[in-house]
């Protein structure tokens, strides 16, 4: 089957299975523990293939020589389609049942394959022909008011219909792309798409309702944690966002996000500095690295579980591919690299022993900090330290969103 075509199959999969509602019998490891996958920057690169010049192995390289191409990928290039089959292959032959799968894009950026294979960095601001065509293609699967906003500015809700439990569970998509730094489509409006004023409505009404929500986005809230002072949105739209997301800190119980590529967790504060959201930001699958003697990531798939009588988030299993190996052997073997509640020793996934685990990082040397460093590149090179100004820039972005919280953090680490 032609790579794109077959993509486009997968892509319609996991619309399909983000209406699934299907829940696991009861296990001695999970509980009453429901569970749904994670999936994020797949990144499809057509024109990978192995040929004897390592400059025109793959069009993401920009010319940069991929040494150690295999049939899985190369890290200076973008995801081949075997790779990506591989993701799905193991999602779909995994010993669980998902509810759902939230997939927070992208697949590939600045290459028009797909319908919704739009340069990130300049999308609209209103109606155009990429929501248009979404709205279109998902129409099946979208309540008319999901359509409408999604033809309006890519963004939309749901409610995740099960009869297992009385807790309504309402899911956001957020186009945060539209706040994203280097978008000068939607640069100085002050609420693009009305995306503000439309998510305050919708999670007031959720408040009233009773209802819980999970937020999925692709561009995160917060700051960048390999740099300085850098949001990956523009800081008044990150502003105003984090003040939302406090205001309704009770009835946001998940919050998930992909983009950087790496494994990261936020902690959302209060204004007394009290932990009130957890938000994760999931690895990608493509292993791209963006400067020849920067680190990247294995790809990575997420697991996460939650308790099904409230969707409360418990725990999460996260998987990765070692490429080099894959390589080597021609196999694509995803292990589980670590399980959240296991490997750190807490409880659970919730804000405050995610605070606490956060504050374990505090310190000249943090065994569990270095553990999180090496989750963080997906296990690309365990032997890199992050210590000094790195290990001062992920905890500063783990723990503070906002500018004034998150400078004061820097300035008090530099000391």
């Amino acid at each position: 089957m032609e790579p794109s075509l077959a993509l486009r199959s997968l892509c319609l999969l996991l619309s399909f299975a983000c209406t699934l509602c299907t829940f696991p019998r009861n296990h001695s490891a999970l509980g009453t523990a429901g569970q749904f996958w994670h999936i994020t920057d797949l990144h499809l690169d057509p024109t990978y293939h192995l040929t004897d010049d390592p400059t025109k192995v793959c069009f993401s390289s920009m010319g940069r020589p991929a040494k150690h191409a295999g049939p899985y990928g190369d890290y200076l290039c973008d995801s081949p389609y075997e790779l990506i089959q591989s993701a799905f292959k193991f999602m779909k032959d995994a010993k669980v049942q998902p509810s759902f799968v939230i997939w927070t894009g992208s697949v590939k950026e600045n290459d028009k394959i797909l319908f919704f294979l739009f340069c990130q960095d300049q999308l609209p601001v209103n109606v155009s022909d990429v929501y248009n065509a979404a709205a279109d293609m998902w129409k099946q699967w979208l309540t008319p008011d999901a359509r409408r906003t999604l033809q309006k500015g890519g963004f939309y809700t749901q409610i995740f219909n099960c009869n297992l439990t009385q807790q309504t569970l309402r899911i956001i998509s957020l186009n945060t792309n539209l706040y994203y730094s280097p978008n000068k489509e939607t640069e100085g409006i002050p609420d693009p798409a009305g995306q503000f004023v439309w998510l305050e409505d919708t999670l007031k009404k959720a408040q009233q309702n009773k209802e819980k929500v999970y937020l999925i986005a692709h561009v995160p809230p917060g700051y960048l944690p390999d740099s300085m002072s850098t949001t990956a949105m523009r800081e008044k739209d990150n502003e105003r966002l984090v003040q939302i997301f406090r205001k309704y800190s009770k009835v946001i119980i998940g919050q998930f996000f992909g983009h950087t590529h790496r494994d990261s967790i936020m902690v959302l504060l209060d204004n007394q500095d009290n932990p009130i959201n957890s938000l994760f930001v999931a690895p990608a699958v493509t292993p791209q690295r963006r400067a020849l003697n920067g680190v990247t990531n294995n790809p990575g798939l997420r697991l996460y579980k939650y308790d099904t009588n409230d969707y409360t988030l418990l725990d999460l299993w996260q998987y990765y591919l070692n490429l080099t190996v894959a390589n080597e052997e021609k196999m694509p073997d995803w292990n589980l690299e670590y399980i959240m509640t296991v490997t750190y020793g807490i409880k659970d996934i919730q804000p405050q022993c995610l605070y606490n685990l956060t504050n374990m990082f505090i310190g000249p040397y943090s065994e569990k900090f270095q553990m999180y460093y090496n989750h963080y590149v997906v296990s690309y090179n365990t032997s890199i330290e992050c210590v000094g100004l790195c290990k001062v820039k992920q905890i500063c972005a783990i723990k503070y969103l906002d500018h004034a919280s998150y400078t004061n953090c820097i300035l008090r680490g530099l000391k």
